[in-house]
């Protein structure tokens, strides 16, 4: 059985740690948190001890460190983490710096460590098919990529001046769907246009709260994003993939299938507005996966290197938005 240290036991450390505790094959040994009555609460609830981070990463009793503390740590984190000889599943994004999460993934390379990052959307089960019946052929070779994110509220202001800005914070995970659905091919030319459209604050800390990016491959095959900040209906998570043979989409979830028909037209029940209440399937068969690819020696699907990538397009994004132009790709 695995056993797990976990560091930050704000909201996405209690999501992973409860997963954990509840798969069957591993536990949580370990809980560290800045603010210590955050740590206690959850060790609480899933059988574990508190200590410090530095002891969680040194004992003998952990195999896997999963890493829910703020973004500016993770890279050192890793590192630590790697010297250790600890497995890691790393909350994304690896830095807000492409040399400095070039430089982590060099110490995490030579240390041998399996290192998995938190882009939990592959998992969800109805993306996770759309991806496998797009790999069968089944529309095609695919040539436009539609990815719709929007969230019900933007977070607190005081995350937002520590995020990174949107296309780092949150269109990093359209990002990285993006190339999860492109398979073999890359991006090469990256466009970007954004807004404060739902909150002056958000301006007023430097950055935007609506945004969309256009990408498009050597091929020609061209990807669209947008995101905003506030949603009043609800999490709006939507993809849809047109091919040569067809379409495939993948629609947002709603609370039941219950449709109602009548003299006012035709209505569904409402979409989940918590992130976690949307993705809860999603994040419960990333740790499967993580603890799959222990068992299997192999090396984990959302590896450092997609953490890379995506976070160089959404430094190509930060740069379009800035110069108003196309930016190109090596």
């Amino acid at each position: 059985m695995v056993r797990f240290g976990i560091l930050g036991a704000g909201r996405i450390g209690n999501v992973h740690a409860r997963s954990i505790a509840r798969s069957g094959r591993a536990s949580v040994a370990y809980i560290a948190d800045a603010m210590p009555q955050a740590a206690e609460a959850l060790a609480s609830a899933v059988g574990a001890k508190t200590k410090t981070v530095q002891e969680v990463i040194a004992s003998p009793d952990v195999d896997a460190i999963l890493i829910a503390t703020p973004t500016d740590t993770h890279a050192d984190l890793i590192e630590q983490a790697a010297r250790a000889g600890k497995a890691i599943l790393c909350e994304k994004p690896v830095s807000l710096s492409v040399p400095r999460i070039e430089a982590c993934l060099q110490v995490a390379g030579k240390s041998g460590v399996p290192l998995m990052i938190g882009f939990h959307r592959r998992y969800d089960p109805n993306f996770a098919a759309l991806e496998k019946r797009l790999r069968s052929g089944e529309i095609g070779d695919p040539e436009i990529i539609t990815i719709t994110c929007r969230d019900p509220a933007a977070p607190p202001v005081s995350y937002i001046e520590r995020s990174g800005g949107l296309y780092r914070d949150m269109m990093i995970h359209d990002f990285d769907m993006a190339r999860f659905l492109l398979g073999d091919e890359e991006p090469v030319t990256v466009h970007a246009l954004g807004g404060v459209l739902t909150d002056p604050e958000i301006g007023r800390a430097g950055d935007i709260d609506t945004a969309s990016v256009q990408m498009q491959t050597a091929s020609g095959k061209i990807v669209v994003i947008t995101n905003s900040r506030r949603a009043t209906y609800g999490h709006d998570q939507r993809i849809e993939v047109h091919g040569s043979k067809g379409l495939l989409r993948a629609a947002n979830i709603h609370d039941t299938t219950v449709e109602l028909a009548n003299e006012k037209g035709w209505t569904e029940d409402k979409i989940p507005f918590s992130f976690v209440e949307r993705y809860q399937l999603a994040y419960t068969a990333e740790i499967e996966k993580f603890l799959d690819f222990l068992d299997r020696g192999e090396s984990p699907r959302a590896s450092g290197h997609d953490g890379l990538m995506a976070q160089k397009l959404a430094e190509a994004a930060s740069e379009s938005l800035k110069s108003g132009q196309v930016v190109q790709l090596d």
